[in-house]
This record gives structure tokens, C-alpha cells and sequence, in this order.
């Protein structure tokens, strides 16, 4: 038996104003073949989990390719047909017995608002129909009801954060390997009531989410249901199948029991959509409270610019305040790729003025910043444990860290990256746990990493491309490809 093992993943913010191209495609990872294996075969990534499977299962893993950017605007066309013909003429090369197909389900081009729906098509059309294919989706996929005509099976994460994808990649493999032994393909069902979810609500360690998804697990109990996936979906996307959804795989001849339990797991989360809402502090009112707060490190989570969301994470909104209100003992990291040059050119110990951010307006205007270069670094480190992301080895770029007056630190990299691990910090030298005040540019998806040192969560409600609650911000969403009506956009949405 013979599996060929493929990825491209990437959530695509169609609100940012710039385009992902093959330049960042490297600057993230971009692989072939047997490359692939060393890189995420030890990852906490669902491809990870895949080759694991295989490897138990005796099965003969054939690896194609795999393409990985950090979130940001629309992937270009050019790259994207780039990516799809390689995979297309490989997989018509070595006629594998199985696909698996490690996707986000969130990626957006210029001419496909479903990138995703599209590279599926073209492997269907270069493989036939007679062979299964099995997919991985993550926790933010906008899920269109294509997606489960041309794929098998359909497996989400299922954590937000993200520390399952191993799992969610064990399991796809799994149920790919039974249906090929047991000559048996399943069938993949999607619901998906009028509604997204904001960002916010989204963890899932908190209700109504843990609940909802308590009640998935539930579902995958019944007979001939394999596998129950709840899907927020991604807000910051303005296509036609932005919202959550349900996605039931289930044995080929339970297509009704799939139909059901999709139904009902969709009709639960349609019930609890008033909850769905999380408020989230004003900028002066999140620094203030965080100067009273007892227990430190402060995090002043930085919605509107959620690298993992697509921002650059240069915005100065937060920065700008902490200054302003005189805080001592914080800790920032922004993109600037400019100001570490001139960093590494100068060298550590060297007096420095800088100016950071304005990338994005509505981010906060360019700061101009006086320190001493107290360490310079490559930018790479490892991460060992289980990460939302489930990425192994980091790069940040070239970094440099800049002490300020009144013992704050900045950190400077030269490849935007989210705060997904402390790694980003600590390989530096720092004590992140000793800071009063941290900066986080993300929403939920630190936490994985930064709630064993965090003394208080301020959740902060800056403008941007991945503000929280994009319904409270017309100005910055206008929305014109999306369903409607759609809740909470839609207050009067029926289902």
C-alpha cells in the first residue's frame, strides 16, 4: 500500500492590503519530496501525525510537497498554480493507492475565494475518482460544501489553540488506511448555519465552545459515525463560505447518520449564538488596569494586530500608550526588518534611534524610539512541546533587542512571527516572567505558550485587520462576498 503525503496551508486575510507570495512561501517553509520528512516528520503538525500512522501501519509513504506560509493578504495566483502543478504531476507520477492532504482551509487568491476547493479539484482531476483522499483542515477553515464532494475524509483540529494537529493527522491517516484495507470509502457531510463566531469565543477550554465540542465527541459514538469535526471558521476572510460549520465523516452507507448528526451538533451551536460574544478592554483602560494589576506579567493581548490572523505586527496603538502612561518593565516585539539592520550594523552596546511601525494606519503611526542594542540573535530556536501551530523549528529573522529608558525591552525581528512560543523570547536571553507588562500581538493562540508565566490577561480591543469583533467595525470589514444574512452581522439572521 502506497500513501502520498501533501500539504499547503495558509489563512489568508483579505482585509491587510498586500499579497502572499512564493517569497514568503520560503521564508516559511517551501519542500519537496524526502526534504519534507526530517522537517515535520518530528513536528506537533498534523503532517507529523500522518507519517507517524504510516510508519505504524507498515504503510509506504510516497512525500510530495509541502508549502507553508505565516498568515497575511491572499496568496498570489502564480504561486498557487506554482504549488497545484507540482503536486498534480507528482501524484500522476507515482499513482498513489491514498492521498493525504494537509490543508488550512482558509487560503484565498485573487481568482479562487476557496484556494483550498480549488487545489482539491485539481488533485481529484489528476488522480480520478477511484482513488480516496483524505484531508486535514484547521480549527478556522471556511468550509464549503465542495470540499466534502472531492475529499473522503474530512478531519479538523479540534483545540484553539491548536495542540491536536498531530492528532488530527494520526486520525485522517488512520481512517484513510482502514477505508483502503477494508476497500470501504467513507462519506463527508457539512453543515453550516448562517453565523461566524468572533475570535474571542472561539477557545475552546471555555463554554459555550467546550461544551459544543463535548457534544461532538459525543457524536462520533454513534454507529457508523467516524469523526465529528465543529469549525469556527476564519472572520477576517471576505468570501462566500466565511462561517462556522459542521463536518461528519461516516461510513459510505450512513450518509443519513451523517446528514443527522451534522444537523444537530450545527442546530446546538445555532442556539448558543447570543453567547458567542466576549468583550474586550479599551486601549488607556487595558494599561491602567494592567499598572493596579497584583499579579504579573501583565499581557496586553493586541487583537487588531494578531499576526497569526495576518497582521505585520509593527502596529504601535499599545506601544504608544504604555509610553504615554510612564510604565516601567515592559516587553514588546515588533516587526522591523529596517531598524534590525541598522542594529546588526552598529552592534550590541551601541546607542540607537529607530522608527517602528505604520505598516497599517489604522494600526497606530510610525514611533520614532531612542535605546541601547542590548543583544543581537539569528532569530532561530526549537520548540519542543506541543504549540499552537504545531511548528518545531522557528525563525524570526535576524532580531535585535533594544533596551529603552525605564528598563523596557523591544524586541525587533526581521520575519513577522506569532507569539506561539516563548522560545521567541527566552533563546534570546530574556525572562519574559519577570516583565511587568508583555505586548502580545494574537487573540488565543499564545496562550498555549504564554499561560504558565502570565500573571494577568487583558484582552485589548485595538483596530485593525483582525479586530475581534469585526461587526463592531464596518469601517474596516466591508464586507461585500460573505452570505448574507450572517449572524452577529445580521442580528435578524433565521436558520
Amino acid at each position: 500500500m502506497r500513501v502520498a503525503v501533501a500539504g499547503c496551508l495558509h489563512e489568508s486575510n483579505t482585509f491587510v492590503g498586500s499579497w502572499t507570495d512564493r517569497r514568503c512561501f520560503v521564508e516559511g517553509y517551501l519542500g519537496w519530496g524526502e526534504a519534507l520528512i526530517p522537517v515535520w516528520g518530528p513536528a506537533h503538525h498534523e503532517v507529523g501525525g500522518f507519517l507517524a500512522a504510516l510508519a505504524q501501519e507498515g504503510v509506504d509513504t510516497i512525500p510530495i510537497g509541502m508549502a507553508w506560509a505565516t498568515p497575511g493578504g491572499p496568496v498570489t495566483d502564480a504561486f498557487f498554480d506554482e504549488v497545484c502543478d507540482r503536486f498534480c504531476t507528482e501524484l500522476r507520477r507515482c499513482r498513489p493507492d491514498g492521498i493525504l492532504l494537509a490543508l488550512h482551509g482558509a487560503m484565498v487568491t485573487p481568482r479562487f475565494h476557496s484556494a483550498d476547493t480549488e487545489l482539491l479539484s485539481r488533485v481529484r482531476s489528476a488522480v480520478g475518482d477511484d482513488i480516496p483522499v483524505a484531508v486535514t483542515l484547521d480549527f478556522h477553515a471556511n468550509v464549503t460544501a465542495e470540499m466534502a464532494d472531492l475529499a473522503d475524509i474530512i478531519v479538523a483540529y479540534q483545540t484553539y489553540p491548536h495542540v491536536d494537529q498531530w492528532q488530527c493527522g494520526y486520525k485522517a491517516a488512520q481512517l484513510l488506511i482502514s477505508a483502503l484495507r477494508q476497500k470501504r470509502r467513507p462519506v463527508t457531510v457539512v453543515a453550516k448555519p448562517p453565523l461566524f463566531i468572533p475570535i474571542l469565543a472561539q477557545e475552546t477550554q471555555q463554554p459555550p465552545m467546550s461544551e459544543l465540542l463535548e457534544q461532538a465527541r459525543q457524536l462520533e459514538q454513534r454507529p457508523g459515525v467516524l469523526a465529528v469535526s465543529l469549525v469556527a471558521g476564519f472572520p477576517y476572510a471576505d468570501v462566500p463560505a466565511m462561517g462556522a460549520s459542521v463536518v461528519v465523516v461516516a461510513q459510505g452507507d450512513q450518509r443519513p447518520a451523517a446528514a443527522e448528526a451534522a444537523e444537530e451538533l450545527a442546530a446546538a451551536l445555532w442556539s448558543r449564538r447570543h453567547q458567542l460574544q466576549v468583550p474586550a478592554y479599551t486601549i488607556p483602560e487595558a494599561v491602567q488596569r494592567g499598572c493596579t494589576a497584583p499579579s504579573t506579567p501583565v499581557l496586553l493581548v493586541d487583537l487588531g494586530d494578531n499576526i497569526g490572523g495576518g497582521t505585520a505586527g509593527d502596529g504601535t496603538r499599545l506601544l504608544e500608550e504604555l509610553l504615554r502612561q510612564k510604565v516601567q518593565g515592559f516587553l514588546a516585539v515588533l516587526w522591523a526588518p529596517e531598524a534590525v539592520a541598522m542594529a546588526r550594523q552598529r552592534g550590541v552596546g551601541a546607542s540607537l534611534t529607530v522608527t517602528v511601525g505604520g505598516t497599517d494606519p489604522r494600526q497606530g503611526s510610525p514611533l520614532t524610539l531612542h535605546g541601547i542594542v542590548r543583544a543581537l540573535h539569528d532569530g532561530r530556536w526549537i520548540e519542543p512541546d506541543p504549540r499552537h501551530g504545531g511548528r518545531r523549528f522557528h525563525d524570526q529573522g535576524p532580531t535585535a533587542v533594544l533596551e529603552l529608558d525605564d528598563d523596557n525591552l523591544l524586541v525587533l525581528n526581521s520575519l513577522r512571527t506569532p507569539p506561539f512560543s516563548l522560545g521567541q523570547l527566552t533563546s534570546l536571553g530574556l525572562e519574559p516572567a519577570r516583565r511587568r507588562m508583555i505586548i502580545v500581538k494574537a487573540a488565543i493562540a499564545y496562550k498555549a505558550a504564554y499561560t504558565s508565566i502570565a500573571g494577568t490577561i487583558l484582552p485589548v480591543d485595538t483596530p485593525g485587520p483582525t479586530a475581534a469583533q469585526p461587526h463592531l467595525w464596518p469601517e474596516h470589514f466591508p464586507y461585500a462576498r460573505i452570505s448574507r444574512p450572517l449572524f452577529p452581522l445580521d442580528a435578524e439572521a433565521l436558520w
